[in-house]
């Protein structure tokens, strides 16, 4: 085998930092920094962005106004909802659109650098975010059109808004909707510069036109709206999990305390809950955040969709919002800067508002792993990238404070190692025209969490039909970490969400660690979680990345019948509460909701993304909606 080698980092197209300069990476999102070293390759675009979607933690004491007071609107565009009496007096989070300027601001004597803590990259994959349109200002609806008492939002992808569940008669529950890409039909709702709105009035009137036979042809009304094609499915996971949150009918009433029956399944009771007639603010997500599982841009939506859902209720108003989504990586101790804003947010709301998220379903996926170094000791992970993935892989290795002493090893499937990099270098290995096919950024500090320090390892797809981009070799990718520091080291290891969404074909293939010790029989009383077992792959940590803050809640899966928790589901109580883990790290779901009825039955039934169609989904997504419901009705 050749000899191999790092090469330095670029200097930034969009920010113009210099990232092989000693202490550039520090404090910044290693997102960025391999978005700035693949030439933004893995967001589909082919030159730089001429705005960067961003979102923004202030220092304590700092407002969004003073933030835009000191800055230019030709480099930063803040949406106007963020210095509208719809942010709560000291929230110090906001998104964000903008330009390289922007970088320079808030390095050390720059004009913002007091007034910025930290920044997350927003780009989501395939475009990027809609630049702004100039039209940022914010007016609320009228005093008359706010909605009161309780309220339920929503944000989720696939959203059959003309859905039988959803209407009242010929009118529609969902009062206001926000589609957050390009596609759609409507406004841009004033105050965020993106997207289409619609709102009751506009729904009601389609339908009323497009009713046959006494039914809503609903086909015909997604088509009027531009919301066919997504539509054009059986199943749409924001429609079903909207069902389960406030339909007409309630999934515990159906299935608790029954035994299994494949003859005659147990259906769907009347519902005469607050939930099943409330008003609903619904939001769905980027079409482009929605196919990229990783997360790209989740933070800057749910952040616009959550103050969207905010700034159509009264202040009087009170808010549950299920927000079925996450990925897998992060800090897992509630520092991301989106968990941040949140739990702020809902302690600024002072009880106005709740958000709900499911635990996510990696619990058996082999994208965690889990050990403690002591001095002089060695680790090492197998990393399996599979072959034809057309999207890239990212695997975080979480480090707390005080762990500079830890070196990483990269060998990629077929060639010799590269060198260790220690504590706040990084580089990448580029093929033969300069492409990055990977890189190792570890930074001294990172932007995405608060605790410790994060060495992002980013992968190239394995496979491309463009035969300019780079790719990497499939296969095992071995990841080395030693420790050379006197105390020992508790570290994590997540590699990122990058599946495919139900009904799409994206290419992308969930990678995964492998080891001899694994136990994959799936046995759920196996002792992979034990400290004696040598396998460095652990279920127990499993989490959804953005379900671990402190205001929040979480919601794990459970049967019906039989063993209590589904397979795919964190568990609580942990199994091996006795392991070494990183301070501040959650590793189980606060609740619980069914989201199996036995271990062959797996999975809820739910509205299809037409009326009257009844499928099944599988996960805590439709685990967190039930609570959502039990929490909105005890309001």
């Amino acid at each position: 085998m050749t000899a191999m080698d790092w090469t330095p980092l670029p200097k930034g197209s969009f920010t113009g930092i210099d990232w092989s300069a000693d202490g550039a990476s520090t404090g910044h999102d290693p997102y960025l920094i391999w978005a700035e070293t693949d030439q933004f390759a893995g967001y589909g675009l082919k030159r730089r962005p001429d705005w960067m979607p961003l979102l923004i933690e202030l220092t304590p004491g700092t407002t969004v106004q003073q933030l835009v007071s000191a800055s230019s609107k030709d480099w930063l565009c803040v949406p106007g909802v963020y210095t509208s009496g719809v942010a709560p007096r000291g929230f110090r989070y906001c998104t964000a659109r903008v330009r390289p300027r922007f970088f320079k601001a808030i390095q050390a004597g720059g004009r913002l650098h007091a007034l910025v803590g930290r920044v997350e990259l927003g780009l989501p994959a395939g475009q990027h975010a809609d630049g702004p349109t100039g039209v940022v200002k914010f007016a609320p609806p009228g005093d008359g059109a706010l909605l009161r008492g309780k309220v339920l939002g929503l944000i989720d992808g696939g959203l059959a808004f003309a859905h039988a569940n959803f209407r009242s008669g010929l009118r529609t529950r969902i009062k206001h909707f926000w589609r957050q890409d390009r596609k759609g039909f409507g406004p841009e709702p004033a105050g965020f510069g993106y997207g289409h709105e619609l709102i009751a009035a506009g729904i009601d009137e389609v339908m009323r036109r497009n009713v046959f036979g006494g039914l809503v042809d609903e086909t015909r009304v997604y088509q009027v709206l531009h919301a066919g094609r997504e539509l054009d499915k059986r199943l749409n996971h924001g429609t079903h999990v909207l069902d389960v949150a406030c339909g007409p009918r309630t999934v515990a009433a159906s299935i608790a305390n029954l035994p299994p029956s494949f003859d005659a399944p147990p259906s769907w009771a009347p519902a005469g809950d607050d939930a099943s007639r409330c008003d609903i603010v619904a939001v769905q997500l980027d079409w482009a955040t929605v196919l990229d599982t990783s997360g790209g841009s989740m933070n800057v939506h749910i952040m616009d969709g959550l103050m969207y859902i905010l700034s159509r209720c009264a202040r009087s108003a009170r808010v549950t919002v299920n927000l079925s989504w996450g990925t897998l990586a992060g800090p897992h101790d509630g520092s991301s800067v989106l968990e941040a804003a949140m739990d702020e947010l809902i302690d600024l709301e002072q009880g106005r508002l709740g958000i709900v998220l499911p635990a996510s379903n990696s619990y058996q996926a082999r994208t965690h792993s889990n050990t403690t170094l002591g001095k002089g000791r060695q680790a090492e992970f197998q990393w399996q990238c599979k072959p034809d993935d057309n999207t890239q892989n990212f695997l975080e290795l979480w480090l707390p404070r005080g762990a500079r002493g830890v070196s990483v090893q990269l060998t990629p499937p077929g060639h010799a190692p590269l060198p260790p990099l220690e504590w706040g270098e990084s580089g990448s290995w580029n093929d033969a025209q300069g492409s990055p096919r990977c890189a190792v950024i570890y930074p001294r500090s990172v932007a995405i969490g608060a605790n410790g320090t994060c060495a992002l390892i980013a992968v190239a797809p394995t496979f491309a039909f463009d035969p300019l981009r780079a790719t990497a070799p499939s296969g095992s990718w071995r990841v080395r970490l030693a420790n050379s520091a006197r105390n020992r080291v508790t570290l994590d290891a997540y590699i990122e969400r990058d599946d495919q969404v139900i009904g799409v074909r994206t290419g992308a293939r969930q990678s995964n660690f492998e080891d001899r010790w694994y136990d994959t029989s799936g046995n759920p009383g196996s002792f992979v979680d034990h400290a004696e077992n040598r396998t460095l792959i652990r279920r127990s940590g499993s989490f959804n990345s953005i379900a671990t803050g402190t205001r929040t809640l979480s919601v794990g899966g459970t049967r019906v019948s039989g063993p209590q928790w589904a397979l795919y589901s964190p568990q609580n109580p942990d199994p091996v509460p006795k392991r070494r883990r990183r301070p501040g790290v959650v590793m189980v779901p606060g609740l619980d909701a069914p989201s199996d009825e036995n271990g062959v039955l797996l999975g809820v039934n739910a509205a299809g993304t037409r009326s009257a169609g009844v499928v099944r989904m599988v996960g805590t997504s439709d685990s967190a909606p039930q609570i959502t419901r039990t929490i909105f009705n005890a309001l």
